[in-house]
């Protein structure tokens, strides 16, 4: 759900803010009073591209920032760009600049439009007038009717998944033949250097550390001598002087009990020092000053060194590449074998891919038939005289495999009798775009609303501009019907010039053109109850409201609580 939408130096805007509720969001105002603009300041939020000429004269940037509440879908995206992740809220900001270019931040990140287009389908569908077609492209049309459907695509994305993998390791081992046949050699001599060695992970480590001891095996045998003598040999070592200690506490214990605790604690202290002593002692008569050995050792790194020098970093990628070299070896040694069991595989693997794409073009062209149906009903109560209908085509041939099947789903209309269905952008206008989006969804809403197990996809904010265009009178009131009832699934926001519509609004915001120090100033204000009576007065009236489009209004606001 969108929260909150701020610009500043965008158009005619100086600084505006507008914080939005759930349910069904109206904006109004005069004609020309900068309704649309605050739209397409969202859809720029949304990814769309932007352009320096939205800039507010005088302005050097034009700054546009949205917060959104978050969802499941949104994190994932987030965490996949590396941004950090803020479990209640999204948070969006977009810097226009006067010289073309612009910064795009992300939950107060660095980011690209790339991640606000990526964001968008979790965020919000904004159909705004000059973006209606763009943004009901065939794959949000097949989104919409899986969405109907409650499509789960799990078991074909799984198989195109496996399909592909295998595909992609048939297409390397069949394309560069010739190149695997001229690194033969040298993949042949790398596994057999490394493997001569045989090195072990985290050797050299153990090497360095006994070679520090050779080089240094003087010091460390008379350091080891010193703690020797000074914890036990010597007249004055402190085995020496914590027997005279214990011996002399046992003698007060047995007059005094209270020196009892303090013998026993000499005496484990003793223990401690017999313990170190002996464990010095031990290392020093292990310490062997052997050049033989230093020299072994030396040549040992030496030769791990070059290894890592020429295969890894580590000891441990050194015997990653050897495996490597050994299995493209073994590839091409038993290549024939192998790719027959990949050919095998993929024939499987497509077998099983194309049982799980029949199942979903099944389902979805029989949820085509309801839905269609549903959604026509809806577009004629919006005054529109149309058919309509889903085109379920599947195609299977390879190019077309995705992830969610190989269907293109595409709308079709005929809004004048007798004339043949086509796709929607070849018929459609603006105005005749956004109704029949809102059809769609309201008719997806109620079915998916009638089986209450489906899984239903988070909602998102719908937003539409001057979806009001060419109605009037019933037609007008069945919109705003329907938006009402798609916005208690959904946040919606919408641009309205009809108080039949503007009455089911839970918040009704008016936009306002003002002149300000000689320059024109658009802003965005919450009414109140008593303000929105006015404000759909004046938009049954024009300009003057009069008492009886003040009690007009009152009415379609009483109706409409009741709708």
């Amino acid at each position: 759900m969108l929260l909150e939408l701020r610009a500043e130096n965008y158009a005619v805007i100086d600084h505006a803010i507008a914080g939005f509720g759930p349910g069904l969001n109206l904006l109004t105002g005069e004609t020309g009073a900068g309704k649309s603009i605050l739209v397409d300041a969202l859809a720029l939020l949304m990814g769309q591209k932007a352009s320096a000429s939205v800039i507010r004269h005088g302005a050097d940037r034009a700054v546009l920032s949205c917060v959104f509440e978050s969802t499941p879908g949104a994190e994932l995206i987030l965490e996949a760009n590396g941004i950090d992740v803020d479990a209640d809220e999204v948070i969006l900001r977009r810097e226009i600049l006067a010289d073309g270019k612009g910064r795009v931040y992300v939950n107060n990140q660095p980011a690209t439009v790339a991640v606000l287009r990526a964001l968008a389908p979790e965020l919000a569908l904004v159909h705004a007038q000059s973006e209606t077609l763009s943004g009901f492209d065939p794959t949000q049309q097949r989104v919409l009717l899986d969405r109907f459907a409650a499509l789960n695509t799990d078991a074909a994305s799984e198989a195109f998944a496996r399909w592909r993998e295998i595909q992609a390791r048939l297409t390397e081992m069949e394309s560069d033949e010739q190149d695997r046949l001229r690194l033969a050699d040298l993949w042949s001599f790398q596994a057999k250097e490394i493997q001569s060695a045989s090195p072990v992970a985290g050797e050299d480590e153990a090497l360095e550390t006994e070679k520090r001891v050779l080089l240094n095996a003087e010091k460390l045998h008379a350091a080891a001598t010193a703690v020797n003598n000074v914890l036990y040999e010597s007249d004055t070592s402190a085995e020496t002087t914590l027997q005279a200690a214990q011996k002399h506490l046992e003698e007060l214990a047995r007059y005094d009990a209270q020196f009892t605790e303090a013998a026993k604690q000499i005496a484990s202290a003793r223990a401690v020092v017999e313990d170190v002593n002996a464990t010095v002692r031990d290392y020093a008569d292990r310490i062997d000053a052997s050049p033989e050995r230093l020299e072994d050792i030396e040549n040992r790194l030496a030769l791990l060194d070059r290894l890592k020098r020429k295969y890894g970093t580590t000891l441990a990628d050194v015997i990653a590449f050897g495996e490597e070299s050994a299995r493209k070896l073994a590839e091409i040694e038993n290549r024939d074998e192998i790719l027959k069991a990949l050919r095998a595989d993929f024939d499987k693997a497509a077998v099983t891919y194309r049982i799980a794409a029949r199942a979903l073009t099944t389902e979805r062209a029989a949820a085509a038939k309801k839905l269609e149906k549903l959604a026509e009903t809806q577009i004629n109560d919006l005054a529109m005289k149309a058919r309509f209908s889903i085109a379920v085509t599947p195609s299977e041939d390879a190019t077309a495999w995705t992830t969610h099947g190989w269907d293109e789903v595409e709308c079709r209309i005929a809004t004048n009798p007798g004339e043949p269905l086509q796709p929607l952008d070849q018929i459609a206008s603006g105005g005749e775009m956004s109704r029949v989006l809102l059809a769609l969804k309201v008719s997806v809403e109620e079915g998916a609303n009638r089986t209450r197990a489906r899984k239903v996809q988070t909602p998102r904010t719908l937003v539409f501009d001057e979806i009001d265009i060419g109605i009037g009178g019933r037609a007008a009131e069945a919109v705003g019907q329907k938006l009402k009832a798609l916005s208690r699934a959904q946040q919606v926001l919408c641009v309205t010039h009809l108080p039949q519509i503007a009455a089911f609004a839970d918040q009704h915001f008016l936009i306002e053109k003002q002149e300000k120090q000689k320059r024109t100033q658009t802003s965005i204000r919450l009414l109140t109850p008593k303000e929105r009576a006015e404000e759909v007065a004046r938009m049954i009236s024009g300009a003057t409201v009069t008492e009886t489009s003040l009690r007009h209004a009152e009415q379609m606001l009483k109706t409409s609580l009741s709708s």
